[in-house]
């Protein structure tokens, strides 16, 4: 008989089961390397029966109608995307957000970290002690400040 291979012309009952199995009853849907050893092997009793075996699986198959979805499905598959979709715009937004405080405290850590690299750590000899002395420097004209020595 036949090893299986698709250039042997000849084609044992097993190999002709499987082709059936796979491609059903109609030899003309099968491979086409597989056609001509199929109708030699068809023509016998095991291969007719083996095609009628797999001719009624194909008449089940082609009988099955699959229904229509209802209008109660239809509308539910179309709330859920809705949902669905305005919870993905939401996280975008909040992930946005997010990112930009983010961004922005990022900035604000930078800017720290320049201002006190820049900033030289100066020690004045003196100090203006006056009434007129803030944190900002004199709040009083230039002629009346007062410097002592410490």
């Amino acid at each position: 008989m036949s090893d299986g291979s698709r250039n042997d012309p000849g084609m044992d009952a097993e190999r002709f089961a499987a082709l059936a199995a796979a491609y059903g009853g109609d030899l003309r849907r099968w491979p086409q390397p597989d056609r001509t050893a199929g109708a030699m092997f068809a023509r016998t009793e095991m291969g007719a029966a083996i095609l009628r075996q797999a001719g009624k699986l194909d008449a089940l198959l082609d009988s099955y109608d699959v229904m229509a979805p209802g209008a109660a499905l239809h509308g539910g598959i179309l709330r859920m995307a809705d949902r669905l979709l305005v919870q993905r715009r939401r996280r975008r937004a909040w992930w946005l957000g997010l990112g930009l405080a983010g961004i922005g405290l990022a900035g604000a850590i930078a800017g720290l970290a320049l201002v006190s690299v820049v900033t030289p750590e100066f020690q004045p000899d003196r100090y203006v002690l006056d009434a007129n002395a803030t944190a900002f420097g004199d709040a009083g004209s230039d002629g009346e400040t007062i410097e002592e020595d410490l």
